[in-house]
Protein backbone atom coordinates (compact mmCIF):
# COMPACT_ATOMS: atom_id res chain seq x y z
CA UNK A 1 0.00 0.00 0.00
CA UNK A 2 1.31 3.43 -0.92
CA UNK A 3 0.74 5.88 1.90
CA UNK A 4 0.62 9.30 0.31
CA UNK A 5 -1.06 12.58 1.04
CA UNK A 6 -4.35 11.44 -0.44
CA UNK A 7 -4.55 8.43 1.86
CA UNK A 8 -3.76 10.49 4.94
CA UNK A 9 -6.27 13.17 3.96
CA UNK A 10 -8.98 10.62 3.22
CA UNK A 11 -8.39 8.76 6.48
CA UNK A 12 -8.42 11.98 8.50
CA UNK A 13 -11.47 13.21 6.62
CA UNK A 14 -13.19 9.90 7.28
CA UNK A 15 -12.62 10.29 11.00
CA UNK A 16 -13.91 13.87 11.00
CA UNK A 17 -17.00 12.92 9.00
CA UNK A 18 -17.64 9.99 11.32
CA UNK A 19 -17.18 12.23 14.35
CA UNK A 20 -20.02 14.59 13.36
CA UNK A 21 -22.72 13.89 15.99
CA UNK A 22 -25.80 14.28 13.83
CA UNK A 23 -28.12 13.01 16.55
CA UNK A 24 -26.84 15.64 18.98
CA UNK A 25 -27.01 18.37 16.34
CA UNK A 26 -30.55 17.53 15.27
CA UNK A 27 -31.82 17.32 18.84
CA UNK A 28 -30.16 20.60 19.81
CA UNK A 29 -30.95 22.69 16.74
CA UNK A 30 -34.51 21.53 16.05
CA UNK A 31 -35.76 20.34 19.44
CA UNK A 32 -33.68 22.40 21.90
CA UNK A 33 -32.65 19.25 23.76
CA UNK A 34 -29.31 17.72 24.63
CA UNK A 35 -29.84 14.11 23.58
CA UNK A 36 -26.90 13.10 25.79
CA UNK A 37 -29.04 13.94 28.81
CA UNK A 38 -32.11 12.07 27.59
CA UNK A 39 -32.99 8.39 27.45
CA UNK A 40 -29.87 6.23 27.29
CA UNK A 41 -27.70 9.28 26.66
CA UNK A 42 -26.55 7.87 23.33
CA UNK A 43 -26.36 10.17 20.30
CA UNK A 44 -27.37 7.47 17.82
CA UNK A 45 -30.58 7.01 15.89
CA UNK A 46 -32.23 4.63 18.37
CA UNK A 47 -32.09 7.03 21.31
CA UNK A 48 -33.09 9.96 19.09
CA UNK A 49 -36.10 7.92 17.91
CA UNK A 50 -37.10 7.00 21.46
CA UNK A 51 -36.79 10.55 22.78
CA UNK A 52 -37.84 12.71 19.83
CA UNK A 53 -39.78 10.43 17.50
CA UNK A 54 -39.50 8.63 14.15
CA UNK A 55 -38.65 11.58 11.87
CA UNK A 56 -35.51 12.76 13.69
CA UNK A 57 -34.62 9.14 14.41
CA UNK A 58 -34.76 8.12 10.75
CA UNK A 59 -32.93 11.30 9.71
CA UNK A 60 -30.15 10.53 12.17
CA UNK A 61 -29.99 6.95 10.92
CA UNK A 62 -29.62 7.99 7.28
CA UNK A 63 -26.94 10.57 8.07
CA UNK A 64 -25.01 8.11 10.26
CA UNK A 65 -25.10 5.51 7.47
CA UNK A 66 -23.82 8.10 4.98
CA UNK A 67 -20.90 8.84 7.30
CA UNK A 68 -19.69 5.33 6.52
CA UNK A 69 -20.73 5.21 2.87
CA UNK A 70 -18.96 8.36 1.69
CA UNK A 71 -15.35 7.73 2.85
CA UNK A 72 -15.51 4.05 1.90
CA UNK A 73 -16.83 4.75 -1.59
CA UNK A 74 -14.28 7.49 -2.21
CA UNK A 75 -11.47 5.14 -1.14
CA UNK A 76 -12.89 2.39 -3.34
CA UNK A 77 -13.03 4.76 -6.31
CA UNK A 78 -9.58 6.31 -5.83
CA UNK A 79 -7.77 3.12 -4.75
CA UNK A 80 -9.62 0.23 -6.42
CA UNK A 81 -6.62 -2.13 -6.24
CA UNK A 82 -5.56 -1.28 -2.69
CA UNK A 83 -7.90 -3.00 -0.23
CA UNK A 84 -5.82 -1.93 2.76
CA UNK A 85 -6.48 1.72 1.93
CA UNK A 86 -10.20 0.95 1.62
CA UNK A 87 -10.14 -0.78 4.99
CA UNK A 88 -8.32 2.12 6.63
CA UNK A 89 -10.80 4.61 5.21
CA UNK A 90 -13.67 2.38 6.32
CA UNK A 91 -12.31 2.08 9.84
CA UNK A 92 -11.76 5.79 10.52
CA UNK A 93 -15.41 6.93 10.24
CA UNK A 94 -16.48 4.11 12.57
CA UNK A 95 -13.86 5.18 15.12
CA UNK A 96 -14.91 8.79 14.65
CA UNK A 97 -18.54 7.95 15.31
CA UNK A 98 -17.73 5.85 18.38
CA UNK A 99 -15.19 8.24 19.87
CA UNK A 100 -15.93 11.70 18.53
CA UNK A 101 -13.58 14.58 19.23
CA UNK A 102 -16.65 16.84 19.07
CA UNK A 103 -18.12 14.93 22.05
CA UNK A 104 -14.85 14.76 24.00
CA UNK A 105 -14.20 11.16 23.11
CA UNK A 106 -17.75 9.92 23.52
CA UNK A 107 -20.09 8.82 20.76
CA UNK A 108 -22.52 6.25 19.45
CA UNK A 109 -22.34 2.50 19.04
CA UNK A 110 -21.18 2.53 15.44
CA UNK A 111 -23.87 0.27 14.01
CA UNK A 112 -25.29 2.59 11.35
CA UNK A 113 -21.88 3.94 10.32
CA UNK A 114 -20.49 0.40 10.13
CA UNK A 115 -23.46 -0.55 7.98
CA UNK A 116 -22.61 2.28 5.59
CA UNK A 117 -19.00 1.16 5.35
CA UNK A 118 -19.82 -2.47 4.66
CA UNK A 119 -22.64 -1.69 2.23
CA UNK A 120 -19.96 0.10 0.22
CA UNK A 121 -17.18 -2.46 0.57
CA UNK A 122 -18.99 -5.80 1.10
CA UNK A 123 -22.55 -5.49 -0.24
CA UNK A 124 -23.32 -9.23 -0.40
CA UNK A 125 -22.15 -9.92 3.16
CA UNK A 126 -23.99 -6.79 4.31
CA UNK A 127 -27.25 -8.12 2.89
CA UNK A 128 -27.06 -11.08 5.29
CA UNK A 129 -26.27 -8.75 8.20
CA UNK A 130 -29.23 -6.50 7.39
CA UNK A 131 -31.53 -9.51 7.08
CA UNK A 132 -30.38 -10.79 10.48
CA UNK A 133 -30.93 -7.37 12.03
CA UNK A 134 -34.44 -7.03 10.61
CA UNK A 135 -35.51 -10.54 11.66
CA UNK A 136 -34.20 -10.27 15.23
CA UNK A 137 -35.46 -6.71 15.63
CA UNK A 138 -38.97 -7.56 14.42
CA UNK A 139 -39.10 -10.60 16.70
CA UNK A 140 -37.83 -8.83 19.82
CA UNK A 141 -38.37 -5.08 19.21
CA UNK A 142 -34.87 -4.63 20.65
CA UNK A 143 -32.55 -2.64 18.39
CA UNK A 144 -29.59 -3.75 20.49
CA UNK A 145 -30.30 -7.45 19.88
CA UNK A 146 -30.81 -6.79 16.18
CA UNK A 147 -27.54 -4.87 16.01
CA UNK A 148 -25.55 -7.62 17.70
CA UNK A 149 -27.21 -10.25 15.52
CA UNK A 150 -26.29 -8.22 12.45
CA UNK A 151 -22.66 -7.96 13.57
CA UNK A 152 -22.55 -11.72 14.14
CA UNK A 153 -24.18 -12.44 10.77
CA UNK A 154 -21.72 -10.18 8.97
CA UNK A 155 -18.82 -11.99 10.63
CA UNK A 156 -20.18 -15.41 9.67
CA UNK A 157 -20.89 -14.25 6.10
CA UNK A 158 -17.33 -12.93 5.74
CA UNK A 159 -16.02 -16.43 6.47
CA UNK A 160 -18.74 -18.20 4.47
CA UNK A 161 -18.01 -16.20 1.32
CA UNK A 162 -14.25 -16.29 1.76
CA UNK A 163 -14.00 -12.51 2.06
CA UNK A 164 -10.53 -11.13 1.37
CA UNK A 165 -8.38 -11.16 4.51
CA UNK A 166 -8.06 -7.44 5.27
CA UNK A 167 -11.80 -6.91 4.78
CA UNK A 168 -12.52 -9.80 7.12
CA UNK A 169 -10.20 -8.20 9.68
CA UNK A 170 -12.24 -4.99 9.43
CA UNK A 171 -15.45 -6.99 9.90
CA UNK A 172 -14.06 -8.62 13.04
CA UNK A 173 -12.81 -5.31 14.42
CA UNK A 174 -16.12 -3.57 13.76
CA UNK A 175 -18.05 -6.46 15.34
CA UNK A 176 -15.87 -6.31 18.44
CA UNK A 177 -16.42 -2.55 18.74
CA UNK A 178 -20.17 -3.02 18.38
CA UNK A 179 -20.23 -5.69 21.09
CA UNK A 180 -18.10 -3.58 23.45
CA UNK A 181 -20.37 -0.58 22.91
CA UNK A 182 -23.40 -2.78 23.66
CA UNK A 183 -22.17 -4.01 27.05
CA UNK A 184 -24.59 -1.67 28.90
CA UNK A 185 -27.42 -2.99 26.70
CA UNK A 186 -26.45 -6.57 27.53
CA UNK A 187 -26.68 -5.76 31.22
CA UNK A 188 -30.12 -4.19 30.78
CA UNK A 189 -31.26 -7.14 28.69
CA UNK A 190 -30.15 -9.51 31.44
CA UNK A 191 -32.14 -7.46 33.97
CA UNK A 192 -35.16 -7.13 31.67
CA UNK A 193 -34.94 -3.34 31.67
CA UNK A 194 -33.83 -2.77 28.07
CA UNK A 195 -36.49 -0.59 26.39
CA UNK A 196 -38.17 -1.74 23.20
CA UNK A 197 -38.87 0.39 20.18
CA UNK A 198 -42.54 1.29 19.94
CA UNK A 199 -44.18 2.04 16.61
Amino acid sequence: MMFDGRVAALAAGGYLIGAIPFGAIISKVFYKKDIRLCGSGNTGATNVWRVLGPMPGVTTLILDVLKGVIPALIAKRLFPTQPLVQVLCGLTPIVGHNWSLFLRGKGGKGVATSAGVFLSLLPIESAFAIAAFIIVFLLTKHVSLGSMAGALALTIASFWFGTYGVFRALVLLAAIMILIKHIPNMRRLAKGTEPKVKF
